[in-house]
């Protein structure tokens, strides 16, 4: 079963990742966790010039190209292998990303995206999605006080961030049994408890289908 989390720039998908994973595992489930942009050594030099301020010129098309790189090497390499073991691999972000900043925020078509992202990723879509839904203006708050480093992507401006939320519900709403929403304003252990519960109930689904 492939299980990724989405959500706005300080939703705290990366912090829940680990608790997650610890929380299957002691269930029973072998699991699997990684990350988008990274995964992969190959993805990981990606990830650098992806997130580096330093390249705050860098053109959407461009931006594009490298996280479907990235995102390519990550598939063949991890993800599609774990899943042929049998495991369950959860990802923090992947090709709905892509939609949502690109498309939504960028402004790129969205026809031309999915078409683009059915070739990065060889036809790979999530069983599941966990959009951890925050307001954007809280979400990068959290990120200016936190321990995470402040990135290229973080710093586009709030309007820009504002569209990457709207796109994620507009994601939900035309896949509606893929995604499952979580309320990312709440404690952290309230976020995670609503995390377990969501993947137990698809993993029971999935049983009993």
């Amino acid at each position: 079963m492939f299980i990724t989390l989405e959500g706005p720039d300080g939703s705290g998908k990366t912090s829940q990742i680990g608790p997650l994973v610890e929380f299957l595992r002691h269930k029973g489930y072998q699991i699997w966790a990684t990350r988008e942009p990274g995964g992969t050594e190959i993805s990981n030099q990606i990830r650098k010039i992806l997130m580096d301020l330093k390249n705050r010129g860098m053109n959407p098309r461009t931006e594009i190209l490298l996280f479907c790189a990235a995102r390519a090497q990550l598939v063949e390499e991890i993800i599609r292998p774990h899943l042929l073991q049998g495991e369950i691999v959860l990802c923090d972000r992947y090709a709905d990303s892509t939609l949502a900043y690109q498309g939504y925020g960028h402004g790129v078509d969205l026809d031309f995206l999915r078409r683009l992202l059915d070739f990065t990723t060889g036809g790979l879509w999530p069983d599941l999605t966990l959009l951890l839904d925050i307001d954007p203006e809280e979400g990068l708050q959290r990120r200016r006080v936190g321990d995470a480093e402040w990135n290229r992507l973080d710093d586009y401006d709030l309007s820009f961030h504002r569209r990457v939320q709207t796109g994620y519900h507009e994601l939900v709403r035309l896949e509606p049994n893929r995604w499952q929403v979580i309320n990312a304003s709440q404690s952290a252990d309230k976020v995670q408890r609503s995390l377990q519960e969501a993947i137990l109930a698809r993993l029971r689904q999935k049983i009993a289908s």
